[in-house]
């Protein structure tokens, strides 16, 4: 069976070709990074737009490098939400409309579920059920995933994600967009021990809060700048790297806590954060301490990517309706509505 996997959620275009038995025959992705960092952000209507022009010779480009057809798929996934809505709804159109002219099946896929799947797509895959550290964009969670469809949220955010509280202790730095990885290039040329950052609800239950954190740094810097209002390099690396660490030590302490109260054994970690090398160092430690296998998917699947919607959509396949295909887009979709396929 040959799923074709379209990813539009945010500011990557994504499409990939997802075959049974084979793995992924083919993938492209476009980043909007160029468009969006004059702004600082994300701007959706630009984003909807640069969907809307990439995605027809992505698709064509990905089918022409796996060497099959249009007639040749048995179903198009798209992600149907969390994201922003004219982005979401230039995929799930596209999708749609392509699944009706073939008389095949379109999936709605959530944008989470394929983050957390994504490990599917690795030689060594972890089998269920598993603890997942879910850190991707504005979203934090700890969630028991005893199958497909079978999620049950144990511990998430209060407030900022861990990705978002990079991303704006990166601006308060001066870092360009995006900031996340800036921040962590940044990290590995400074000292985690020069500034003392909380670990926000440490040993107080699985739920994390980065907000007090993020707070945290600004009032420590701001005694640093200069009559410009400028940092010095040595303080800007030395904070980011001082960040980094109570970030990480954050979630490797929520990630000993959820292992230890659910019994599990192996432990995914998925989303974007998850590239962070850092955090990937101290999970595998965490895991050689406890007795836990840790999974990571490879840093291309951590971020936004066809890859992990074809899959889901794969793995939802048996539980595609029937009928005309439909365009499902849900800006807000919570994990824990999902059921199995």
């Amino acid at each position: 069976m040959r799923v074709l996997g379209v990813e539009t959620s945010c500011d990557e275009t994504g499409v990939a070709l997802y075959e049974a038995g084979v793995g992924i025959r083919a993938e492209r992705l476009a980043s909007q990074i160029a468009i969006h960092a004059a702004f600082g952000g994300v701007v959706p209507e630009l984003a909807s737009r640069d969907h809307i022009a990439k995605l027809l010779p992505m698709v064509a480009g990905v089918l022409e490098d796996a060497g099959v057809g249009l007639r040749d798929l048995d179903a198009i996934a798209y992600t149907a939400g969390p994201g922003l809505i004219g982005a979401l709804m230039v995929g799930g159109s596209l999708a749609s409309s392509l699944a009706y002219a073939l008389k095949i099946p379109a999936i709605p896929v959530h944008h989470l579920e394929g983050h957390l799947l994504a490990c599917m797509l690795e030689e060594s895959a972890p089998e269920f059920p598993f603890l997942a550290l879910l850190v991707s964009g504005g979203h934090s969670q700890l969630i028991e995933v005893a199958g497909v469809g079978r999620y049950r949220i144990i511990g998430e955010t209060l407030d900022d994600a861990a990705g978002e509280a990079f991303d704006k202790v990166a601006r308060l730095l001066g870092l360009p967009y995006p900031g996340g990885p800036e921040l962590a290039r940044l990290a590995e040329s400074g000292d985690a021990q020069r500034f003392a950052f909380p670990r926000p609800l440490r040993n107080q239950g699985l739920d994390m809060s980065f907000s007090g954190l993020k707070t945290a740094v600004r009032l420590t810097i701001e005694p640093h700048r200069d009559a410009n209002g400028a940092l010095t390099d040595r303080v800007r690396a030395d904070v980011a790297a001082s960040f980094q660490a109570a970030v990480v030590d954050t979630l490797t302490g929520k990630c000993r806590q959820a292992l230890e109260a659910t019994g599990l054994e192996r432990l995914v970690v998925a989303g974007g954060v998850g590239a962070n090398r850092s955090l990937r160092a101290s999970l595998a430690d965490l895991g050689r301490r406890v007795g836990a296998r840790v999974y990571y998917p490879r840093p291309a699947l951590c971020t936004d990517n066809g890859a992990m919607i074809a899959y889901a959509g794969w793995c939802r396949r048996t539980g595609a309706e029937a009928g005309l295909p439909r365009i499902v887009a849900k800006p807000r979709w919570p994990l824990d509505e999902l059921t199995p396929p």
